[in-house]
């Protein structure tokens, strides 16, 4: 029997070394090839605004466009589609305090009658629309951006919040009327809606400092100098004057309704309330909300806004509103009730005795 051959192994180290490795490669093949790392996910795509602000800025209201009206029952509702111009005339109507009330980007009858009166008072003729001609006669008398930038702010996202405002008095009393969030106060601050709002800055989070948001440039500057107010039950408008009978501003309202009509002839401006709260006494107005004294504590959700008016005419004010959008929409309960910017706005300018006159 012959002996091991050390010098006959030596000669093919190599040979020994490639068996080595093809039995790594089964043992390998046996546990399982380690899986090549999965490549990373392709960034998100950045959500579109709605409208852009240089959109916005160079926009003209289109000419076919119309009051949006509601979907028949049963249809699906349309996708909310704002009109860039119409976003610029309402912002520009807006600041020179013939009011829109509140800012979609969808006109309606309060931009419409802004509109008429803003041409009556630059001579302009009442009967145009929302045409070329006028966006340039208002961007001549404010030349300024219509769009802006805002840093939301710990003050912004600060609570506390409340839920929204319902039917029942005592529970709204109880639950208390401070905005229902950021998103709410911030819409209020720049006089949109929450939609467009958002529809300006798809993909931020409300609830977070630091974040830059694209919103209008309004301005609220108080008015000064109002002598005389007259409040059309027929338009749904309050106007404001000087002594010298110039039109100082125009806001749509709501006025009382068939039930609980607003008060007929001349009263006076009694008083301001900044921040009132509102009592609901059963034995001092006439329409029924239970025969229990409520008193609902002050907030911009309040059933009279965040400003009251006093009138001569007892129980009767100009006061704002918790749903802005709602302004000329709906009945109140006898007083005259406009956006809380607007109410704010007017009642700056006031003083006891200014005339109120309800035609």
């Amino acid at each position: 029997m012959r002996g091991w051959d050390r010098t006959a192994t030596n000669r093919n180290p190599m040979s020994f070394r490639l068996i080595l490795a093809s039995a790594s490669l089964l043992t390998l093949a046996a546990c399982g090839a380690p899986e090549p790392a999965p490549a990373p996910p392709p960034e998100a795509a950045a959500p579109r605004p709605l409208l852009t602000a240089a959109q916005i800025e160079a926009g003209l209201p289109r000419p076919d466009l119309r009051p949006a009206t509601p979907p028949t029952e049963g249809a699906p509702t349309p996708a909310y589609a704002p009109d860039p111009g119409m976003v610029r005339l309402q912002i520009l109507l807006d600041r020179s305090r013939f009011s829109p009330g509140v800012i979609d980007g969808l006109g309606g009858e309060n931009t419409r009658q802004a509109i008429a009166a803003w041409r009556k008072a630059n001579d302009l003729g009442e009967d145009g629309g929302a045409d070329a001609a006028l966006l340039q006669a208002l961007a001549a008398a404010d030349a300024g951006p219509v769009m802006a930038q805002y840093t939301l702010t710990a003050a912004d996202i600060a609570g506390p919040f409340s839920p929204p405002p319902g039917d029942d008095l005592a529970e709204t009393a109880r639950a208390g009327t401070n905005f229902t969030s950021a998103l709410e106060r911030l819409a209020e601050r720049f006089h949109v809606t929450e939609a467009l709002l958002q529809g300006l800055n798809p993909g931020v989070d409300f609830r977070r400092a630091g974040q830059t948001l694209v919103v209008p440039a309004v301005d609220d500057t108080p008015l000064t100098g109002v002598a005389r107010i007259v409040i059309d039950k027929t338009e749904r408008s309050a106007r404001a004057f000087d002594e010298a009978g110039t039109l100082l501003a125009f806001y749509p309202a709501t006025i009382g309704s068939s039930e609980r009509p607003a008060p007929s002839g001349t009263v006076t401006v009694v008083g301001v309330a900044n921040e009132p709260d509102y009592t609901y006494d059963p034995e001092r107005v006439s329409y029924d909300r239970g025969d229990e004294r409520i008193v609902v504590p002050a907030g911009p959700n309040n059933p009279v806004g965040t400003v009251w008016i006093d009138l001569s005419r007892d129980t009767y004010g100009i006061h704002g509103s918790p749903d802005p959008s709602k302004i000329g929409k709906t009945a109140s309960n006898g007083c005259v009730r406009l956006t809380n910017w607007d109410a704010e706005q007017l009642a700056a300018g006031v003083r006891p005795g200014v005339v109120v006159r309800f035609i």
